[in-house]
């Protein structure tokens, strides 16, 4: 699997996928989860759950009878691509904190 750079909406949907959750779930996450920088409109976050579904980084539940609310969940290799993104946004703050220490000593 290649080491991508996620965008920040990509990499909060993920994350709010940790859980299954509806379309609205997944707004609302997303922008509590990024203080109020991320806030996704209806349309651009189904798109990026369509997007999602085809990369086969989440997928979609099966519908209750009578429900309208169609939930998502992270699939194994959505889960692998979220660690990988967090391991790589580790490496970025731990090297930045090594040059700017070394520029204070």
């Amino acid at each position: 699997m290649e080491n991508l750079a996620l965008t920040e909406s990509t990499y909060y949907i993920l994350l709010s996928l940790y859980h299954p959750q509806h379309g609205y779930g997944i707004m609302q996450q997303t922008e509590q989860l990024s203080g109020g920088r991320v806030r996704l409109a209806a349309g651009t976050l189904y798109g990026a759950l369509n997007a999602l579904c085809e990369k086969g980084w989440i997928s979609p539940l099966p519908m209750e009878s009578g429900s309208r609310k169609k939930e998502y969940q992270l699939t194994p290799s959505g889960f692998e691509v979220l660690k990988r993104e967090l391991a790589r946004l580790e490496e970025l703050v731990t090297n930045g904190r090594n040059i700017l220490q070394e520029e204070e000593a």
